[in-house]
């Protein structure tokens, strides 16, 4: 099947940035150029007029928790709060709405507004006869009311692994508050047991009806697991991906180098197994350190508390599972936001390169939120890939950021044409859940560096921003680059899947505030419309699109 598209203003994000028709066969692009050109290449063929639309590529999140974004929209929206009161508030009003929920889920809470460390009372105030847990903006740490605590059984007994705390009140009794590491060895499982397959196929189907609609034709999972993974495999095998996904399995320190490396085993067979155009394991992720809000991050001078934070891997820990992935021929993204957990990082690909020598890899920091000069060379030179997300510095959820650094740092936070002017590769996404996954938004925040929350806050360095061209082309083209995928889709030219997006209207022209309003018309995925924002989606036709363009 062959259709053209002509009349339009299409950015490629590829060496020839402009165009104006599309010819797509069977799910490829034989052709992006002129009207003329692609009309006598098309044939006996009805044109579908753009009529002077503007078309990009469809976007690629360069690092996103895909079936968490999901579910998260089941969950109590904290984002809006800004205080205690508001977050006990909207947590009371959820449970009273839903009385047939046994547990209350909520996402979103800012640490800045509960007035230091949170406790178990808090939430009991909230709701004291049903576990709570309401995790933080950043998802680096939980926060359970005393029947959570219950629940999942941690007590005054319960040790804190390696890389996580449960924090503890004067009386040795545990707060309420659990991070890192320990959120994820002691509260995740738990729930993960109260949340069948059926509840992840749905929060991936809301995943992809958001990504449809949004305009992110790719996807980046990061801290993939079994479960969430066959929930991908599930809707693979059924033709309802509609949003590719590259995806990276997530190794968490057990202490025991044998049991690290058995995990980037694991990962490894994982990514022989899924290769297909749609779902693709790629590598593995860790986290070297936390965040800044929750002062976890590893910095090279501590925060304005007095104390710093240890990284979750020493560099000792982590080099023998990058070397170890390196040697399997996988890639490796590594969690670092603080200075001293990037250098982490650096090292270990150094280490990794000094051991197996010369390869293509494209290992990964993701984050990078401070940094020093001089190690921003050191990863550009090393070919590692800055992957960071622009939504992260709205000035609107800055106050706490700057206020734990307390110092010159603030002004290279999220510094990223350091990686560029260096030679090194950017890409960008949205680490959502964490925050909004909309793509025109990431895109106004990298243009401008303002907050597309509040448009009237002061920008935050502006000097850091990008030409839009530039940002839509690291949401784009690098961030395929990133995980391997720059030859299937990232950029509009012949040979690449069609996977493009029609707005509504001209961003390139008009005042940049209109990425805040413009929405997504059409999205077309291996050349099969997946959304029309004047028709209903007919899932059937997304179903046969994808199976005659994988055959």
């Amino acid at each position: 099947m062959t259709e053209v598209y002509v009349g339009g203003k299409v950015f490629t994000a590829a060496a020839r940035r402009w165009a104006t028709a599309l010819v797509v066969q069977d799910g490829t692009l034989v052709y992006v150029g002129d009207d003329d050109t692609a009309l006598r290449l098309a044939g006996d063929v009805t044109p579908i007029d753009l009529a002077g639309a503007t078309v990009l590529p469809g976007f690629v999140d360069g690092h996103a928790h895909v079936i968490n974004t999901g579910e998260s929209a089941q969950h109590v929206d904290l984002w809006g709060a800004t205080s205690l009161a508001d977050i006990q508030r909207d947590i009371a009003a959820f449970a009273a709405l839903h009385p047939e929920l046994p547990r209350i889920r909520a996402h979103g809470w800012r640490h800045d507004i509960v007035g230091g460390l949170p406790s178990r009372e808090m939430l009991d105030a909230a709701v004291p006869d049903r576990p709570v847990y309401a995790q933080a903006f950043d998802f680096h740490s939980v926060w359970l009311n005393s029947a959570a605590l219950a629940e999942v059984g941690i007590d005054r007994e319960t040790a804190s692994p390696p890389g996580g705390t449960v924090h503890m009140d004067a009386t040795g009794e545990p707060t309420g508050y659990i991070d890192e590491i320990a959120m994820h060895r002691l509260v995740y499982p738990i729930l993960d047991d109260f949340v069948t397959a059926e509840d992840r196929d749905t929060a991936l189907r809301q995943a992809l009806t958001d990504y449809r609609a949004s305009g992110v034709t790719a996807t980046t999972d990061m801290a993939l697991d079994a479960v969430d993974l066959a929930a991908m495999a599930r809707a693979e095998a059924a033709g309802e991906l509609t949003t590719r996904i590259s995806a990276y399995w997530f190794v968490a320190p057990t202490g025991d180098v044998a049991q690290n490396l058995a995990q980037v085993r694991t990962a490894a067979e994982h990514a022989r197994q899924h290769v297909s155009d749609r779902l693709r394991v790629v590598g593995i992720k860790v986290m070297i350190d936390g965040t800044i809000d929750g002062c976890t991050a590893a910095v090279s001078r501590p925060y304005v508390t007095g104390v710093g934070a240890d990284p979750i891997w020493t560099l000792g820990e982590l080099a023998p599972v990058v070397v170890e992935a390196d040697a399997l021929g996988i890639r490796v993204a590594m969690h670092a936001i603080g200075d001293e957990a990037v250098r982490i990082a650096i090292g270990a690909v150094e280490r990794a390169i000094a051991v197996n020598g010369p390869r293509e890899r494209r290992h990964r920091i993701e984050h990078l939120e401070i940094a020093e000069q001089a190690d921003v060379e050191r990863l550009a030179a090393l070919g590692i890939v800055a992957s960071m997300q622009p939504v992260h510095c709205d000035p609107a959820i800055q106050e706490n950021w700057r206020a734990m650094l307390g110092d010159d740092r603030v002004e290279r936070g999220y510094p990223w044409p350091f990686v560029t002017e260096a030679g090194g590769a950017l890409a960008f996404g949205t680490d959502s859940p964490t925050s909004p996954h909309p793509p025109l938004r990431n895109m106004f925040i990298a243009a401008t560096r303002r907050s597309a929350i509040d448009p009237t806050l002061p920008a935050n360095i502006p000097a850091f921003a990008l030409p839009l061209a530039e940002a839509i082309e690291h949401a784009t083209r690098d961030a395929a680059w990133a995980c391997g995928a720059e030859r299937i889709f990232g950029t509009l030219e012949a040979g690449r899947r069609a996977d493009f997006i029609v707005l509504d209207r001209d961003i390139f022209s008009r005042p940049v505030e209109e990425l805040l309003e413009a929405t997504v018309v059409r999205t077309v995925v291996g050349g099969v419309t997946v959304h029309d924002r004047g028709e209903q989606e007919e899932p059937g036709r997304t179903a046969a699109g994808q199976q005659k363009e994988t055959q």
